[in-house]
């Protein structure tokens, strides 16, 4: 058994064992007491201020149940003494029966509210078809980093259910949703339906453009990751990951799930990202963030 708790967005566990109940108080007190290390009955009833022979009574029954073990003996002001510990970290008392396990999720930070809430997927996921389309008769290599994105959203979900849809299959009623949009304007005709409302977008050349700081990234390892409001429905969000080509849109999701903290931190709710080859196979493996 084990107790999980989450803590800065963390899911932490211990070994755990159920104790059954009633426990006295001063039984308790020995569990506590031998939480900070082992100790010997003589030793705990001095550091509690009871009888020695009641730490013995009480030590003998937790024994016998499980919730503390002999671990050695030594001699102790010339005597044997028997040095206990606990079996386990932490103690459950158990009030009703077990169900079925839920999954506890992480704590969703606010970069990615409200395309996740309360545990579950609030949002649409977008990819371009592999089939040619488009005024370019282009074919998607970027559905599959949906998988990727999938992968990591999943980390702050406690349910599933189906999220992703092709962007030729995409119907008017989808697009008053939150939605998470994946591709470039080339391959992904809801990212070239949105581009203009972006605060960092894809200017006539597939240029990344940035009304913020003006500049223009022409390369095709470069991406961008930019949160905003929905054009097609008040109070809803975009969450817009693309780049020129697949390598920049390849750049865009490896900044998204392995610099997510720092991304998710920044006071602007976009960025624009340079996909980098460290080990020469021609494959983007890492990535800078360039504003």
């Amino acid at each position: 058994m084990h107790v999980v708790t989450e803590k800065n967005g963390r899911l932490l566990a211990a070994d755990a064992c159920e104790i059954a109940l009633p426990i006295t108080p001063l039984a308790k007190k020995i569990l506590l007491h031998l939480a900070k290390g082992p100790a010997y009955p003589k030793q705990i009833a001095i550091a509690l201020g009871v009888h020695e022979q009641k730490v013995y009574y009480h030590v003998r029954i937790l024994a016998r149940r499980g919730f503390i073990r002999l671990v050695r003996r030594e001699v102790r002001g010339g005597m044997m003494a028997s040095i206990y510990a606990l079996t386990a970290p932490a103690y459950v008392a158990r009030f009703g029966e077990f169900v079925e396990y839920r999954k506890v999720p992480r704590t969703v930070p606010s970069f990615l509210r409200p395309f996740i809430e309360a545990g579950e997927l609030n949002a649409r996921i977008i990819v371009g078809s592999p089939d040619p389309h488009g005024p370019e008769h282009a074919r998607s290599r970027d559905a599959y980093l949906a998988v990727d994105v999938g992968l990591f959203l999943g980390t702050f979900l406690a349910t599933a259910r189906p999220a992703v849809t092709l962007d030729t299959d995409v119907r008017h009623d989808d697009l008053a949703n939150n939605l998470i949009i994946i591709g470039g304007p080339v391959i992904n005709r809801v990212t070239k339906q949105v581009n203009d409302s972006l605060p960092v977008r894809f200017d006539a050349r597939k240029y990344i453009v940035s009304s913020l700081t003006k500049k223009t990234y022409r390369t095709d390892e470069t991406g961008l990751i930019v949160k905003c409001g929905n054009p097609f429905a008040k109070n809803k969000k975009l969450l817009v990951i693309a780049g020129r080509r697949y390598a920049g849109t390849r750049a865009a999701l490896l900044a998204f799930t392995q610099r997510f903290d720092e991304l998710a931190t920044r006071k602007r709710e976009c960025a624009v990202v340079e996909g980098i080859d460290e080990d020469g196979d021609g494959i983007v493996d890492s990535v800078k963030i360039l504003e």
